[in-house]
């Protein structure tokens, strides 16, 4: 069965060559950018494809009757592709969970860091010759709360916890080993000062941060979105940041990426951007990537 890593980035290549091995089945490596509509003419011929972060929308993959399995890098396919329509043509699309718990949550915690003490404004600031002190956030005693109690979730209330915070959690199903207390969504959002969105993207949380719950969110909140753009309602956020109901959002995905340079949220003060990167370690990528491998690996076997 031929294979493709269609989008390997200057990033990812040089950890590719570290975690690639003699004995791994042989995968062509796509090191070239090509723009979205150039998909079949990239992956045409295979039947595997390990996907980055491309989008894949059905009427193009459908233009590659060889194609039988896409390796997704991540656990949130749904973002860049149509995953049922994809398994009803009889395409398989894997995920590849808790590579990067540690590592997102690490990023999860620090852009809460930087949002709570305006880090990135003061940055920007003194680097346009502006030197004005702005007074932040103590977060030792505050409530965090963190939405969804996955992998990633459990480690931004580890570190939460360590850092003195109150934690409390919502999650969709409860199960053994939860060490965060359980609250409905709405006193979650009531109480906490600051909300860390950790939930994976799916029908049934498609927006599930909508302008009603934004409202029930705790004056002058915190929020942080390491999981998916579309968790969140878009404009029913860029709303509660301009009028201030939230101070502050740290945010590392968005409804459509790149994120583009005149997009709304570049243009707000109280935004601390980052570009998908938190799941980006040596460590979270070689784990990925290894993992990657052999799922193509037992595929082919």
């Amino acid at each position: 069965m031929k294979s493709i890593f269609l989008d390997c980035n200057d990033q990812l290549a040089p950890v590719w060559a570290r975690v690639i091995r003699p004995d791994d089945p042989k995968i062509e490596v796509n090191r070239e950018v090509f723009a979205r509509d150039e998909l079949p003419s990239v992956i045409r011929g295979y039947a595997i494809a390990i996907d980055d972060h491309s989008y894949m929308p059905t009427p193009l993959v459908a233009q590659c009757p060889e194609l039988r399995h896409i390796v997704f890098l991540g656990t949130g396919p749904a973002s860049y592709m149509n995953v049922g329509e994809l398994e009803a043509r009889g395409i398989k699309v894997h995920i590849i969970k808790g590579y990067g718990d540690t590592a997102v949550a690490e990023h999860s915690i620090a852009l809460m860091v930087a949002a709570a003490r305006d880090i990135a404004r003061m940055d920007r600031e003194v680097r346009a010759g502006t030197w004005t002190p702005h007074e932040g956030v103590q977060l030792l005693g505050k409530t965090l709360g963190v939405i969804g109690l996955g992998g990633i979730g459990r480690e931004v209330a580890r570190i939460g916890k360590g850092m003195g915070m109150e934690v409390i959690g919502w999650n969709r199903t409860h199960h053994a080993g939860l060490s965060v207390p359980l609250v409905d969504i709405d006193t979650l959002l009531e109480r906490s000062d600051v909300v860390s969105m950790n939930l994976t993207l799916g029908d049934e949380t498609r927006g599930f941060l909508d302008a009603a719950r934004i409202a029930r969110m705790k004056p002058g909140a915190i929020l942080v979105n390491t999981a998916r753009g579309a968790l969140v309602d878009e404009a029913a956020l860029i709303a509660a940041l301009t009028s201030g109901h939230i101070r502050h959002a740290g945010l590392d995905v968005y409804h459509a990426e790149p994120l583009k340079p005149d997009h709304p949220l570049t243009k707000l003060p109280n935004v601390t951007l980052s570009a998908h990167a938190a799941f980006r370690t040596l460590e979270a990528s070689m784990t990925l990537l290894r993992r990657a491998i052999d799922i193509v690996r037992t595929i082919v076997a």
